[in-house]
């Protein structure tokens, strides 16, 4: 049987915030309270996507139109290439 990595995370006020903000983002409803893990699974799939995304549609709109939906983690520049703009 495999093994599960464990990781305990510090949350920062501002990481708490934006964890709880998300989290309204992926309950199903007013009175869920989705577990930690779901938010940083969908976080971690919104950003793959995003930037699969990203790469698909450049072949077909323009870099401007692109560039609108550029994000702070994820941005085309140039039309030639994603970058992170996180780290």
């Amino acid at each position: 049987m495999g093994s599960t990595k464990r990781t305990t995370i510090r949350l920062s006020d501002e990481r708490q915030r934006l964890i709880d903000q998300a989290k309204g983002i992926v309950a199903d409803g007013p009175d869920d309270d989705p577990p930690t893990s779901d938010v940083i699974d969908a976080a971690l799939t919104h950003l793959i996507q995003s930037q699969k995304n990203l790469e698909d549609a450049r072949d077909e709109l323009d870099p401007a139109t692109i560039q609108q939906f550029n994000t702070d983690v994820v941005a085309l520049r140039y039309r030639t290439r994603i970058e992170s703009r996180w780290r």
